[in-house]
């Protein structure tokens, strides 16, 4: 398998936020391949085999296409700046406005793995954008704020949308976020787990601020799509729950 290019993404100790991008014209992330995904930023990426911008750029073997969804405040932002910069965004920010992307690369059980990760925005003003981009995704996390009861009750009209737009077979997991602010908790583990349960999906609590399970999500996710991407006939499938359920700190996976 040749060796690709991955364009320099976009970093920095803040979030960058982006006008809403043009929807025609694009093509999807597919595995293997170099291009920036659909609906790419109007700088043109590096061609394969070619130094990036500053001259750096990391090598990969394989690409996929990851969404952060969720109610606007339950901290996708802030989960996506501390997995790929290992920093939390104290204080007030401007919110996401349209969609924003950022890629980082994973060594996976030694393969390169990109994972192009879109933040996208939790107002009901830009959900229009953001159902373009559910059919190229090859994975979604679904965020809700275990402090907001609201955010929480929002997951199954989230869910309903991720199944009329998304792949049927997508890679899909639930996170409940800010978790260290346990003192102004309202939705307790359990209810997570219920609705995860009924659901069928791999559950975590996170926190961006902690950076409790934040990595596990991206890698846990990372090695599902890796696996669906390589595996060959006589290898075991990976199992997403139980990896989470093994290597989690404080975290909760359900089996269906």
């Amino acid at each position: 398998m040749s060796r690709k290019k991955t364009p320099k993404s976009k970093g920095g100790s803040a979030p960058a936020t982006s006008a809403l991008p043009a929807t025609h014209g694009s093509q999807p992330v597919r595995p293997g391949t170099a291009r920036p995904g659909p609906e790419a930023p109007p700088n043109r990426p590096p061609q394969p085999g070619r130094s990036s911008l500053g001259g750096g750029g990391d090598f990969y073997d394989v690409a996929f296409k990851v969404m952060l969804v969720g109610d606007s405040g339950v901290g996708k932002t802030c989960l996506l700046v501390r997995f790929k910069d290992g920093a939390f965004l104290a204080g007030t920010f401007i919110s996401t406005v349209g969609i924003d992307f950022r890629n980082k690369v994973l060594d996976v059980d030694g393969m390169k793995v990109k994972l192009q990760i879109w933040d996208t925005a939790g107002q009901e003003r830009f959900r229009s954008v953001t159902h373009a981009y559910y059919r190229d995704a090859h994975a979604l996390l679904l965020l809700y704020d275990v402090t907001n009861k609201a955010s929480f009750d929002s997951i199954q009209a989230w869910l309903t949308e991720i199944q009329e737009y998304a792949q049927h077979d997508v890679v899909l997991m639930l996170l409940g976020n800010k978790v260290d602010s346990a003192q102004e908790r309202v939705v307790k583990r359990e209810d997570g787990e219920k609705l995860a349960k009924e659901y069928g999906l791999p559950f975590m609590e996170t926190s961006a601020k902690m950076g409790l399970n934040v990595d596990l999500a991206f890698m846990a996710i990372a090695k599902e799509l890796k696996q669906r991407c390589m595996k060959a006939p006589s290898e075991p499938r990976f199992q997403l729950h139980d990896y989470i359920k093994r290597e989690g700190r404080g975290a909760s996976c359900c089996k269906p």
